[in-house]
């Protein structure tokens, strides 16, 4: 078992619970750590590991098409997604999304949620 991590995504979204989140959107960066559920061989073969480039597609589809209210729902649809599409393989995803730009009246570099699933 090891894992794989895919550090600050950075993407443009439309998620938020004030209106102007949905219309104008923010930045938003998401992390990913991948816990397989089997050994890596050594050898030098695709199939001997997972594709980082499939998580980063599933990632950016997600954040592209999400219009959800919450970090938390979208953080969730994507460690869903990620899971889904490698069942066989992965034990678990921890993912991080953080807003980067906040509607807060207040002095924070940004807001953060981990999921573990």
């Amino acid at each position: 078992m090891y894992k794989i991590k895919i550090n600050n995504m950075k993407f443009h979204s439309h998620i938020g619970v004030l209106p102007e989140e949905k219309i104008t959107g923010q930045r938003i960066e998401i992390d990913l750590i991948i816990e397989t559920n089997f050994d890596f061989s050594g050898k030098d073969e695709l199939s001997e590991t997972l594709s980082y480039a499939d998580f980063y597609e599933i990632t950016k589809v997600s954040v592209e098409h999400s219009r959800v209210d919450l970090i938390e729902t979208l953080a969730y649809e994507i460690a869903g997604k990620i899971k889904e599409a490698h069942q066989d393989k992965i034990q678990s995803v921890t993912i991080h999304v953080r807003k980067l730009d906040l509607p807060i009246d207040g002095v924070l570099d940004s807001t953060e949620v981990e999921m573990t699933r």
